[in-house]
């Protein structure tokens, strides 16, 4: 990727942070940690990648985007916001009575959600669908999808992973953020899941690894998955849950709880002082 694009993304990447903080700072709730771990590959996804159009969020050859980890919400709504979908003002609503802009994905109220998610495990399967509809359909768009590490814990994404497989969704790429961290601490801890590049494989997906905040790795990644054919791709992203805010990162305590008005105002300052330092 050249060094200049690389910078762009970077720095949008980090207005897309500075908007989570602003979500949920403003909502008292919500789901930082896991927000902050995608925030570099939805942006690439909604600024380098997608086939999409904020003035035609319908469009009927768009590329699909479900994000299966609902929760993560202020994510989606602040790469949104960003790419033009509505205006950025209005993530200072999320979570508020009478917001368009809920806890989770609501695809009848928020312009650029493909699919309404919350229930973990729904949002890849719903993925599966659009995929194998565009088999059908004989249609050239493409679904992601990012799942969460913790996510992985339910048993109906496995049974969506065999579906894809099975049916050879090579227009099928999922992400899997991977910091490691979910509610209750640990994934190994919890009910541990790994490891998830031989699971994959032997579920019949093409596998790949990258670090999620690299946008060369990233970009080299999406690009593989797209020339694969044959099985669907999952992309197991290494990433840091809160990266970006330092007192968020590798803490399982920032999954699901706001940050107060000094924390908020460190965050900020933090996020915004690295981006003065890409010039």
């Amino acid at each position: 990727m050249l060094e200049n694009r690389k910078k762009e993304l970077k720095k949008i990447a980090a207005n897309v942070r500075l908007g989570i903080m602003e979500e949920v700072y403003n909502a008292a709730s919500g789901h930082p940690g896991g927000s902050l771990s995608i925030a570099d590959i939805l942006t690439y996804l909604y600024f380098e990648k997608m086939n999409i159009d904020p003035a035609n969020p319908k469009k009927d050859d768009r590329d699909r985007f479900v994000l299966s980890k609902g929760h993560t919400s202020p994510a989606l709504y602040s790469v949104l916001a960003h790419r033009g979908f509505f205006p950025t003002e209005d993530l200072k609503t999320f979570r508020k009575y009478g917001s368009y802009l809920q806890g989770h994905p609501d695809m009848k109220g928020v312009p650029g959600v493909d699919m309404s998610t919350g229930s973990l495990g729904l949002g890849i399967s719903a993925a599966c669908g659009m995929a194998l509809s565009a088999k059908y359909n004989k249609k050239n768009y493409r679904v992601y999808t990012v799942i969460g590490d913790g996510e992985s814990e339910e048993g109906q994404v496995w049974e969506a992973f065999m579906f894809a497989a099975h049916y050879k969704l090579d227009n099928l790429c999922a992400v899997l953020d991977f910091n490691g961290l979910q509610i209750d601490g640990p994934i190994t801890d919890v009910i541990d899941p790994t490891p998830f590049d031989e699971k994959f494989k032997a579920f019949g997906w093409n596998v790949l690894e990258i670090n999620a905040h690299d946008f060369d790795e990233i970009e080299k990644a999406f690009t593989t998955a797209e020339n694969l054919k044959g099985a669907p791709t999952v992309i197991i992203a290494h990433s840091v849950k809160g990266k970006g805010v330092s007192y968020m990162e590798n803490k399982c305590e920032w999954h699901g709880s706001a940050p107060k008005k000094e924390q908020y105002d460190i965050g900020v300052a933090e996020l915004r002082e690295y981006l003065e330092s890409l010039g």
